[in-house]
């Protein structure tokens, strides 16, 4: 088996509001990514897919606040370090993660060589213009970015562009684990499908060991990651390979989430579009037992009692539900039936 670069175990992290309220955003979640795997995470928005990202990074700043639980990157157990201590040897270092709309967060004044050097002198204060550069022109290159663009201003890139720069920007120091927040999100299937080209590359030249893919598009991870773990109202409700994920899901939102979307696989493609009715629930107070009771056809009275463990079926895979496998694969099947 291969070695763990990140594991975390049972994480609860929470935001404070103004009115002293505690919503726990993400509530005892439990994952490994081993080295030269990668991980997606899906689920609404809302679902805490950000948060999670967020904490892993081991750097908290208020309203959001660490609560309990361990994160152990290559060894390391970063869980309650000084916040100074994480910025300094964990990020960019260990862990690098890449934001929701990251392209925007360029500065149109500044050429793309210039927030290299801010990255790098930030870590090795020591280093010169000119090692950058070098440094620079080599590593754009080797992920098939031309090593003009870091003499460009971002207004002179496209969208595309500027998110592939971002990405090379955010990874330039080979960080153990990569967490990328909708990378490909407000891009068309063009860019997209550079940018997914791009994160595979980093991992197969090995600048990056291991990802975490987070996006809403559950269809997406298939052809990106690995693993998949579906999140729900700040918990992990499904937890399968991609293609289990995909093509078989066991938990009924996980269910849900792939009968919304327009999915073009071969197997999919006919499937009929059906909505999840309802709303997530308010995480200030969350219901004591399913969080996904009120939205599921298929809930029954005891679905409303105690808490759900995650039940786990094998080989990796685990669910958050009290109806068994194989009552669900029945439920699934004659409903099928029904449509055809």
């Amino acid at each position: 088996m291969s070695n763990a670069i990140l594991e975390v175990r049972e994480l609860t992290t929470k935001y404070i509001t103004r009115f002293r309220e505690d919503i726990y955003a993400v509530d005892h979640v439990s994952l490994r990514v081993e080295e030269g795997k990668s991980l997606g995470i899906a689920g609404e928005s809302g679902c805490g897919k950000s948060t999670l990202a967020l904490s892993l990074m081991g750097y908290y700043f208020p309203p959001l606040y660490y609560t309990s639980g361990e994160i152990i990157i290559d060894g390391r157990n970063i869980s309650g370090m000084n916040s100074d201590d994480v910025r300094k040897s964990i990020l960019g270092n260990e862990i690098a993660y890449i934001p929701q709309a990251a392209m925007n967060a360029l500065n149109p004044t500044q050429k793309v060589i210039r927030f290299i050097e801010d990255v790098i002198e930030a870590h090795d204060p020591s280093v010169t213009k000119k090692e950058v550069y070098n440094l620079a022109k080599g590593f754009f290159e080797a992920v098939g970015l031309p090593a003009d663009v870091l003499q460009k201003y971002p207004v002179e890139l496209s969208g595309g562009m500027k998110q592939r720069t971002v990405i090379a920007i955010s990874v330039i120091l080979s960080p153990q684990i990569l967490i990328a927040d909708e990378p490909s999100s407000a891009l068309d299937v063009t860019s997209q499908k550079m940018v997914i080209k791009m994160l595979r590359n980093l991992m197969d030249k090995g600048y990056i060991k291991a990802m975490i893919f987070i996006t809403h598009e559950l269809p997406l991870l298939y052809n990106v990651t690995d693993d998949i773990m579906v999140m729900y109202a700040g918990q992990i409700v499904e937890k399968a390979s991609a293609r289990e994920a995909v093509f078989d899901p066991l938990h009924p939102y996980s269910k849900g989430l792939m009968g919304s979307i327009i999915v073009p696989e071969e197997g999919l493609r006919d499937v009929k579009l059906t909505a999840i009715p309802g709303v997530p629930p308010n995480l200030k107070k969350p219901p004591s037992g399913c969080r996904f009771a009120e939205r599921c056809k298929y809930v029954r009275p005891e679905c409303k009692g105690t808490s759900v463990p995650l039940r786990d079926v094998g080989n990796g895979r685990a669910y958050r539900c009290i109806i068994p496998e194989t009552e669900l694969r029945e439920m699934y099947a004659r409903e099928a039936r029904k449509n055809v």
